[in-house]
């Protein structure tokens, strides 16, 4: 009989629970989300929040006092999700302590646990500090971020972000320098005659992100023949500089779903490794495809592409290790 924390661990197992009340109870958070972000939206308007003020309260007071049983109740079962033990062992006495406080202390410093915190965190400041109301309204804006959690689609771009950053990093490191470059040439080129916008090269840097960026505003233009044609070549330097990131972005993408799908087709193949696929393998299999966000249409293709292949083994490679991986191409239907 699984304890309490087990069970309030598999409950609150990120958009993947292990059971049906699980599944129930992810859903009203990912809709009491939702409804915090339209609520903070129309409170904005003035009419509005003046109308419905303590709905608005009583709305704000009831959503916090649910956010923060979540974050404590996954705070204290997350000793019995894995993902959060990186090499915490559970031994007996003081080191049993010490490693769940270890792992509890690696899960606070996780993403999603400081997302869930900022969630709750504005509504606790304000009561010991005054805090000006346009400032806390964006705090509790930041609320939206915890949707992520329940989004295979999110949480493949959170990763994508992460394994690129160093990439990132370097594009963007050299459009600041491109910005630099920018903002000083044409403050040399245009602080004769244009004082007033271009009157120094920190005032300068609007034009040279607007221009770099292709937004083009207008309000800031270059008049001297050097100028502008100085601001064409800059123009025609941001249309390559401004694609680069996101080319990154969708190289990191590409790469991830091919990830998933290597790591779905070997799972496949160990299923498929004695000849039959059973009951348990078909449930395992299903929630890995839900938590590698795969659609249904992919998890067939796959499936059919392991069960009815011109080739009688079917070659594989492990995401982890890069090793083919021969598996018998045969099963039951899926």
């Amino acid at each position: 009989m699984p304890t309490l924390r087990i069970q309030t661990a598999n409950v609150f197992n990120d958009y993947k629970p292990a059971t049906k009340s699980g599944k129930l109870i992810n859903a009203a958070l990912f809709i009491l989300i939702f409804a915090n972000v339209v609520m903070i939206i129309l409170e904005s308007v003035p009419a509005i929040e003046l109308k419905y003020h303590n709905f608005f309260k009583s709305f704000e007071l009831i959503s916090v006092i649910i956010f923060s049983v979540e974050y404590l109740a996954r705070l204290w079962s997350c000793v019995d999700l894995k993902k959060h033990h990186h090499g915490h062992s559970e031994s007996a006495g003081k080191d049993y302590a010490i490693s769940h406080f270890r792992i509890r202390l690696h899960y606070i410093k996780s993403p999603l646990a400081i997302i869930d915190l900022l969630a709750i965190l504005p509504f606790f400041l304000s009561m010991f500090f005054v805090l000006d109301l346009r400032f806390l309204r964006i705090l509790r804006l930041l609320r939206i971020f915890k949707l992520t959690r329940y989004s295979a689609a999110m949480k493949t771009l959170l990763t994508v972000l992460k394994d690129e950053m160093p990439v990132l990093f370097a594009a963007y490191f050299i459009m600041f320098t491109i910005i630099i470059l920018a903002s000083s040439g044409i403050y040399l080129l245009e602080h004769d005659v244009q004082p007033e916008e271009f009157g120094n090269i920190p005032a300068s840097m609007w034009w040279a992100v607007v221009s770099l960026t292709t937004v083009g505003y207008g309000d800031v233009i270059p008049i001297t023949i050097g100028g502008k044609i100085f601001g064409g070549i800059i123009t025609l330097i941001g249309i390559s500089m401004v694609a680069l990131p996101t080319g990154i972005i969708a190289s990191g993408f590409g790469n991830a779903f091919r990830r998933k799908r290597q790591t779905y087709q070997l799972e496949l193949a160990e299923a498929f490794n004695d000849g039959v696929l059973t009951k348990a393998e078909k449930s395992q299999l299903r929630a890995t495809q839900e938590t590698l966000g795969l659609s249904t249409e992919d998890a067939k293709q796959i499936y059919k592409e392991a069960l009815y292949g011109h080739l009688k083994k079917h070659e594989i490679i492990c995401p982890k290790c890069q090793k083919k991986t021969e598996a018998a191409n045969k099963g039951s239907d899926a």
